[in-house]
């Protein structure tokens, strides 16, 4: 085990932002390809009954129509997709795209407990699911991930404006950063 250990420390693991970018890079692929899956009519007919059921969703079918209403869900996922792509070099975008991300996936779960045919009457009911269960319990942990980069794209905004502004009063006061200090390192 500690062969292991060791060669994945070796091959940068341990390295502080990877796994930032990894889930950042595996977010921008999942609303890559979901996105994309909208665009299709056999895509707009399996969601009528996720976006009927949907409580902060169900408005789009009267607004959008079936058809208008999946590819307004495909155009906003690519917008995040896009908008998070653009945070590995602009934490404003980053945040944006995090937002929507979290505001996506909190209008998915919040499906479940709305659906027909979730929770497996033949084991119980719940906490056993279905595989329509099991495919919205998966934006719990898209969620969490997306939370994760709403955290991580807020403290580098933090950290880079504390940098730019040296009076600043949000975080702990640092010595180092008086306009005095800041004159003798330029």
């Amino acid at each position: 085990m500690n062969y292991i250990i060791t060669t994945l420390i070796k091959f940068g693991i341990l390295n502080r932002n990877l796994g930032y970018h990894v889930v950042r890079a595996s977010m921008v692929i999942m609303f890559l390809f979901f996105g994309y899956q909208k665009w299709f009519s056999y895509e707009a007919k399996v969601l009528i009954p996720y976006i009927s059921n949907g409580p902060f969703i169900s408005w789009m079918y009267p607004v959008f129509g079936v058809i208008g209403a999946t590819y307004f869900l495909g155009a906003t996922e690519w917008l995040f997709g896009a908008l998070l792509f653009v945070g590995f070099w602009n934490k404003t975008a980053g945040i944006i795209g995090a937002i929507g991300s979290c505001g996506s996936f909190i209008s998915t779960v919040t499906i479940l407990p709305f659906m027909p045919g979730v929770w497996a009457a033949s084991a119980g009911g719940f906490p056993a699911m279905t595989g329509t269960g099991a495919f919205l319990m998966k934006d719990v942990v898209l969620f969490a991930a997306s939370f994760y980069l709403l955290e991580q794209d807020l403290l580098r905004f933090q950290r880079a404006n504390q940098e730019l502004t040296p009076g600043s009063t949000i975080g702990p006061s640092d010595a180092s950063s008086s306009p005095d200090t800041l004159k003798r390192s330029a």
